[in-house]
C-alpha cells in the first residue's frame, strides 16, 4: 500500500533501502510528522489524514504521536476525560475476580524489565479502568482476553485517555464481543473463511479439508493480536491500523496472514492438530508493514456487504444466529466517523475548558520544538523506545505529562 502522500517525492519511496537510507528516512519522517501536526491543528481537524497517516507505511512514528491521534480517531476530547478510576469499583462487582485473574497473568504483556513495583501499580490501574468501563455499561460483558487491549492502551495513553479510550472502543470496535454470549463474535469470525476462498480456493479447500475451523484466530480478533505478539512495536502498529480502520478489519487481517502463509500450509499435513498448530504460531520474523498493505487491499476489494450476502444463507439456518446475524461494531462505525469529523483541535478545546493541569497533557507553546521532538522520536526507533521504556518506569501518567 501507498504510504500518504507517497507521489509526491521519489525520495519518500526510495527509504526501505539504497545509499543514504538513513538520511532519506530522517526526511521521510519528518515530513509525515509534520503532516500529522498540520491535520491535528486544523480546524475542524483533518482525520481523514490522520487515518492515512495510521494506515499508511511506518503508522504513527513514535508514542507522542499516538497520544495525539488515537484520541481523534475515536471522537474523544482529552480535555473532557472521565474521572480517574479507584478501587471502589471493585466491590460487589461481579467480573472483578475474573479481571484479577486475568491482570495477574498479564506479566508478559508490560516492558520488560520493568521493577516488579511499578508493574504491580500499573496491575492495579489496569484493574481499576476495566472495572470503571463495565460499571458504566452494565449492559457490556467482560471476555477473557478484554484485558490485553486496555493494557495496550494503559501504556501508551495513561490512565484516564487510556479508560476513555477503551470506553469508546467497547462500544465501538469491540461491542460484538462484548454480548453475554458469542453469537456476534461467531458473526465475525464467519467473514474469515469466505475471504480465504475469494483470494485461494485452493487453500480454503486444504483448510476444509483438515476441519481446523476457525477458532485459531480467536484470539486475534479478540485481543486486537496483543495476546500472541509479545513485540509492543509490532501491536503499536496493528492498534494504529485499526484505530484508524473498520471494525472488522481485524478479520481480514487474520484472512491476510492465513494467505501469506499459503505454501507454508498447503506443503503441511491436512489435518485439524498440524494446521491449527501451524497458524496459531505466529513467525516473529513476520512482516507487518506488508500485511496492513495487503490487508487494506483485501478490504477494498472484498467489503463487508459483499461477504453478508455469501454467508447470509448459512445463517438462516438457525434461528439465534439469524437474529443476531449483524455487527453493531460495524453498524456504529458510521456514526463514529461522521462524528469525528466535526472534532475541534485541542487549541480551540483546551480554550473552552480550564481543567488542572495534571490531569492533560501540556501543550507546547513553540511548535517548531515540538515538530523538532516528533521528528526526532520518530527517527530514533531504539532511542525514542529507550526514553519510553524509562518513563514508563514512573506510570503512564507521568509518561502522559511529560509531552
Amino acid at each position: 500500500m501507498t504510504g500518504v502522500g507517497a507521489g509526491k517525492t521519489k525520495r519518500r519511496r526510495n527509504v526501505p533501502g539504497g545509499g543514504g537510507a538513513g538520511e532519506r528516512s530522517l526526511s521521510w519522517r519528518k515530513q509525515k510528522a509534520v503532516r500529522i501536526h498540520e491535520a491535528l491543528t486544523c480546524d475542524p481537524v483533518d482525520v481523514e489524514t490522520l487515518r492515512e497517516a495510521a494506515v499508511s507505511e511506518g503508522g504513527l512514528l513514535s508514542q507522542e504521536i499516538r497520544r495525539r491521534v488515537w484520541p481523534k480517531l475515536l471522537n474523544i476530547n482529552v480535555f473532557c476525560l472521565p474521572p480517574k478510576p479507584g478501587p471502589a469499583l471493585r466491590a460487589n462487582h461481579p467480573d472483578y475476580n475474573q479481571v484479577l485473574m486475568d491482570v495477574r497473568r498479564s506479566h508478559k504483556r508490560f516492558p520488560n524489565g520493568m521493577a516488579a513495583a511499578e508493574r504491580s501499580v500499573l496491575q492495579e490501574q489496569l484493574i481499576d479502568m476495566i472495572l470503571y468501563v463495565l460499571h458504566a455499561h452494565p449492559e457490556l460483558h467482560y471476555y477473557q482476553g478484554f484485558h490485553d487491549v486496555a493494557v495496550t492502551l494503559l501504556l501508551t495513553a495513561g490512565l484516564r485517555l487510556g479508560t476513555a479510550m477503551l470506553q469508546t472502543l467497547s462500544t465501538h470496535h469491540l461491542r460484538d464481543f462484548m454480548d453475554p454470549t458469542m453469537e456476534r463474535t461467531r458473526h465475525v469470525l464467519s467473514y474469515l473463511m469466505p475471504l480465504i476462498q475469494r483470494e485461494s480456493p485452493a487453500l480454503h479447500d486444504f483448510l476444509l479439508r483438515s476441519e481446523v475451523g476457525c477458532i485459531f484466530a480467536l484470539s486475534w480478533l479478540i485481543t486486537w493480536y496483543g495476546h500472541v505478539l509479545s513485540d509492543f512495536h509490532q501491536v503499536l502498529r496493528l492498534y494504529d491500523f485499526f484505530l484508524a480502520s473498520h471494525p472488522l478489519t481485524p478479520v481480514y487481517s487474520a484472512a491476510q496472514m492465513v494467505l501469506m502463509r499459503e505454501g507454508e500450509v498447503l506443503r503441511g499435513d491436512c489435518d485439524m492438530p498440524s494446521v491449527h498448530q501451524l497458524l496459531s504460531r505466529i513467525p516473529p520474523d513476520f512482516p507487518y508493514e506488508t500485511l496492513i498493505s495487503r490487508t487494506h487491499s483485501l478490504f477494498q476489494r472484498h467489503p463487508p456487504s459483499e461477504l453478508e450476502r455469501q454467508t447470509s444463507l448459512q445463517r438462516l439456518k438457525s434461528v439465534s444466529s439469524c437474529l443476531l446475524s449483524f455487527s453493531i461494531s460495524a453498524a456504529s462505525f458510521r456514526s463514529l466517523q461522521i462524528s469525528s469529523a466535526q472534532q475541534r483541535p485541542d487549541f480551540v478545546l483546551r480554550q473552552q475548558v480550564s481543567p488542572p493541569s495534571d490531569m492533560l497533557p501540556a501543550r507546547s507553546h513553540n511548535t517548531l520544538m515540538k515538530l523538532a521532538v516528533w521528528g526526532i522520536s520518530a527517527s530514533l526507533g531504539a532511542a525514542a523506545l529507550a526514553v519510553t521504556q524509562t518513563a514508563l518506569e514512573w506510570g503512564p501518567d507521568l509518561l502522559l505529562r511529560l509531552f
